[in-house]
């Protein structure tokens, strides 16, 4: 295979990732002042076309990468599942190998994480988890990437999480292991997060504290987060909402929390259920900053899969 899969945040390691960290931040400064489709001064990636596989519905996933392509000099193409044979019953094995042949590098967004295994296995070309149920790393490279650039160096840096166990605390736990940052997660029972992400980033070194207690988990924390309680095709249920309603960010939580605490969101927000509307529009919140660093995370993140970092 030419290039590199990037199915988790393990693939690259910490070395890889603060490479990353750190083209994006120099690609980001170079382009100040650009029009959006302009590709940077070298185009690394002129002559290459990543073909985008979505079988979940997406709006940063979808824009970052295709504009990352074009600033790279690439050019990206979209296969909905709906729209393509995916959606018919071809199978990923066939889907990946097909693919092979006439792009350069697969991204996919999906639920199941076999199903992302399942094309890396099949394909001769760069892999990219798009995002799964298991978890979601691009979008952590992009929290990792708007953290640095607010002034929090991540060794030692105490990250509080509140909500639902779910895919991106999964990877930031993952980072944590990678990059020597401590967790704190305040979850509601039977919300718990993937236990294998708890004790990989344990083993690793990190602090990760599990409670039931919002508060406790804020205090004195640099950084805190959350997502929507409920994702995408799961249920809209009444009783997933009252269970998550004492693990709201709102003042009194961020009050606990350094003063300069930030908070994040990798959105969409359903603001007043998971976040209230005044942290969400206060000055701590940096949920577009972080949206926006999608785009120049994923394009170190493409790079490193091309072998270019």
């Amino acid at each position: 295979m030419a290039g590199r899969h990037f199915l988790d945040l393990s693939d690259a390691g910490p070395d890889a990732i603060a490479a990353m960290l750190a083209n994006a931040i120099d690609r980001k400064a170079a382009r100040s002042g650009w029009p959006k489709a302009r590709p940077d001064a070298d185009q690394p990636l002129a002559g290459h076309v990543l073909g985008m596989v979505f079988e979940k519905n997406s709006t940063r996933t979808r824009v970052s990468f295709d504009m990352a392509m074009r600033q790279l000099g690439g050019a990206a193409l979209v296969l909905d599942a709906s729209s393509s044979q995916l959606g018919r019953g071809e199978s990923i094995a066939d889907t990946a190998r097909v693919l092979s042949r006439m792009v350069d590098a697969i991204m996919l967004r999906t639920d199941d994480h076999a199903k992302l295994e399942e094309m890396a296995h099949h394909a001769d070309v760069p892999v990219i988890n798009g995002l799964t149920d298991l978890s979601h790393p691009c979008q952590i490279v992009a929290d990792l990437l708007t953290l640095i650039e607010h002034g929090k160096p991540l060794p030692g840096l105490e990250v509080a999480w509140f909500g639902d166990g779910n895919n991106v605390l999964n990877s930031i736990l993952e980072a944590a292991a990678l990059m020597k940052f401590n967790v704190r997660i305040a979850t509601p029972q039977g919300y718990d997060p993937d236990a294998r992400f708890v004790e990989m980033a344990r083993a690793a070194g990190a602090s990760v504290v599990h409670t039931r207690d919002a508060a406790q988990a804020a205090e004195g924390a640099d950084v805190l987060v959350t997502d929507t309680w409920v994702s995408m095709g799961q249920e809209h249920t009444h009783n997933k909402l009252a269970a998550m309603a004492p693990y709201q960010v709102n003042e009194a939580l961020m009050a606990r929390a350094r003063p300069d605490a930030l908070f994040l969101h990798c959105l969409p927000a359903h603001v007043g259920e998971e976040v209230s509307e005044g942290v969400f529009e206060s000055p701590r919140s940096v949920v577009f900053d972080e949206a926006e660093n999608r785009l120049h995370a994923q394009k170190s993140v493409l790079l490193w899969c091309f072998g270019k970092l």
